[in-house]
């Protein structure tokens, strides 16, 4: 069942009615006390009463508008200027149902996107819309179901950087401006190099380490053999500054979680239930872990879909979850705009990709993993898929789920 929301504008017009039946019955009554023939008449004494009921009346119906002055109950933050200005439910305990047209979208629209899928036969896993807070689509295909957790791939990198916003908003790290290897003290890494010694946190969370790193699945399986992640990638020589040029690097998400989980004094995964994952509401879920028993960074998270879209919700309210601050808005804006170029198209910020002709920014994971954020629209869209990349999904953001978006 789907709210009614009774506006402003209704409450002011129902006592603008109130003065009307009143004043009716009066009129009607002085109209019927003094019809004396053809003429409708009204004695001295009449008017006198009526001018001084009408006046009452006028205080009456002022008073009834005033009470009715819109509110904004407290746990509805505000909206960006453009949308509307009721949300959804906090999806704390479960997403809120609601229709495309309900929320501004246009249902054709989008049964043209689920068409195209079914044509060209795409291997999409789920396929979830969330607009002003509502769930208005949600696909699901093959065996995956609403309970289903998928894995994540690189959106991992995504929950792993508003870890680190969380840590550095408690104080426990004093700024990204960090060198990375004096979280490691006395320990010793081959390849020794000033400019290993100058790679900060900012260097790891923007993809610029200056590392001789090689993304692909021979790395994936040199670093699964060791008994060392960390010593794996900080071993690796440098190839260039630090801060230098954009080299993506799974490997370095790794390192990230490790210093987060030296500098929070706990594993990262029980610090992430304690100040993220629990205050959203994610519970199903499970993450893979190294050697070392440190929750792997650049991939290994699995979580249903819906909870998938928590994350890009709780970065499209700027932090702020159901009245508690959970990453600082400074941070939310760091994180989603555009530290270094990466060669092609899409920015990158702190471990999420920036899509400047949508005004978005997404969480990407290999296979079609996506969490899709367009601040502009008021959507977060998630895909599960089995895909040899993203330009499918790209194609129907851009060229249905968009375009839906008829009004605010």
């Amino acid at each position: 069942m789907h709210p009614t929301i009774l506006l402003p504008g209704y409450r002011q017009a129902a006592s603008i009615l109130i003065l009307s039946q009143i004043v009716d019955t009066i009129f009607i009554s002085g109209l019927r006390n003094n019809f004396h023939s053809q003429k409708i008449m009204f004695p001295q004494k009449t008017l006198k009463n009526f001018t001084y009921f009408l006046g009452l009346l006028c205080i009456f119906a002022a008073v009834l508008v005033g009470c009715a002055a819109p509110s904004t109950p407290a746990a509805q933050a505000q909206v960006p200027e453009g949308t509307q200005s009721v949300r959804g439910p906090w999806p704390t305990a479960g997403w809120t149902t609601s229709t495309p047209e309900e929320q501004g979208m246009d249902p054709q629209k989008l049964a043209e996107m689920l068409d195209t899928i079914q044509q060209k036969k795409l291997r999409l896993d789920s396929l979830l819309i969330v607009r002003h807070g509502y769930l208005v689509l949600e696909q699901y295909y093959g065996s995956y179901q609403q309970d289903t957790r998928h894995e994540l791939y690189s959106c991992t990198k995504s929950f792993i950087s508003t870890l680190v916003g969380i840590v550095l908003d408690q104080g426990l790290l004093s700024g990204t401006d960090q060198p990375v290897l004096e979280f490691f003290y006395g320990r010793t890494f081959a390849n020794p190099d000033p400019r290993k010694n100058a790679m900060t946190l900012e260097d790891l969370l923007t993809m610029r380490s200056g590392l001789d790193w090689l993304e692909d699945d021979s790395t994936y399986q040199a670093m699964y053999l060791s008994p060392d992640w960390v010593k794996y990638v900080l071993d690796l020589p440098m190839a260039q500054a630090p801060g230098s040029n954009f080299l993506y690097c799974s490997g370095c998400s790794h390192v990230l979680s490790a210093i987060l989980q030296k500098a929070a004094g706990t594993n990262t995964l029980d610090f992430a239930r304690r100040n993220l994952f629990e205050p959203l509401g994610i519970t199903n879920l499970r993450w893979d872990t190294d050697r070392a028993g440190i929750p792997i960074g650049g991939w290994g998270l699995q979580i249903t879909p819906r909870d998938m879209a928590k994350l890009g919700y709780l970065y499209l309210r700027g932090g702020q979850w159901d009245g508690r601050q959970i990453v600082s808005p400074a941070w939310v804006e760091r994180a989603t705009q555009s530290q270094t170029g990466t060669g092609g198209n899409l920015g990158y910020g702190y471990q999420w990709w920036i899509y400047p002709s949508l005004g978005g920014y997404t969480a990407l994971g290999r296979y079609g993993q996506t969490i899709f954020v367009i601040p502009g629209s008021d959507l977060v869209i998630v895909t599960t898929a089995t895909l040899d990349g993203h330009d499918e999904i790209f194609r129907l953001i851009e060229d249905y789920i968009v375009p839906a978006v008829k009004g605010p």
